[in-house]
């Protein structure tokens, strides 16, 4: 018999996990995540000159601009796109804690780096597969490609993989824009080894969520966030 998993839990624990992947990714130094790869690419150029812009910050600036241009994909501007930005500056903050937190662990060997990539890349994949199962407004990234992906009429993972790639390119283009071949920043082995099975992995976590889990709403707020 499946257990019980509440949407709103799914919700908390998907985007807490998330953060902190991103940060044990950050911290292994390969390449970010191809998601968040533009807008750490974009912290990292921007705090030479603005040193209070976090990360977490360049994430909820960017995450505003694809929340503008999927309002404008769908021609209409739903409230379920406000909480989304709410989720964004969430994370956000969760993010530049998580790197905070994790930035004193002691260790810099390349085995104790790999670890961290790994662990880091399947929390990210677990917690974008948990905020897919719930009904309250994820970060602009999964909104954009769940709400895009339906339109097509495409399978989720597959459009997720070419958002993927798209994400990945993007960040590969302004960091030669802003440091030159020779010293790319932010992209990586890392990122185009993510770019490539992170679809997939998500795929899979959530089969294995739904194998396990039966998810349901546990507050009655679901209609707030479907309009």
């Amino acid at each position: 018999m499946k257990k019980t998993f509440f949407t709103e839990a799914a919700y908390a624990i998907g985007i807490a996990i998330l953060a902190i992947g991103t940060a044990f990714m950050a911290l292994a130094d390969f390449g970010m995540s191809m998601i968040v790869a533009p807008a750490y690419v974009l912290h990292l150029k921007i705090s030479e000159y603005l040193p209070f812009f976090s990360f977490g910050m360049a994430e909820y600036v960017l995450q505003s601009v694809l929340i503008l241009a999927l309002a404008l994909i769908q021609r209409r501007f739903k409230k379920s796109y406000l909480f989304s930005f709410v989720t964004a500056v969430l994370y956000g903050f969760l993010l530049d804690g998580a790197v905070l937190a994790v930035s004193f662990l002691p260790f810099t060997s390349i085995i104790f780096r790999v670890f961290c990539y790994v662990f880091g890349l399947l929390l990210c994949t677990a917690g974008v597969a948990l905020l897919f199962n719930t009904y309250i407004s994820p970060e602009a990234y999964e909104l954009f490609v769940k709400e895009i992906s339906e339109k097509l009429r495409m399978p989720l993972s597959k459009f997720k993989t070419i958002y993927d790639c798209t994400s990945c390119l993007i960040a590969i283009l302004l960091s030669l824009a802003f440091w030159g071949i020779s010293d790319l920043l932010g992209v990586n082995w890392g990122t185009i080894v993510c770019a490539v099975v992170n679809g997939w992995l998500i795929g899979r976590m959530d089969v294995l969520f739904h194998r396990t889990f039966e998810f349901r709403d546990g507050l009655p707020l679901r209609k707030h966030f479907e309009s």
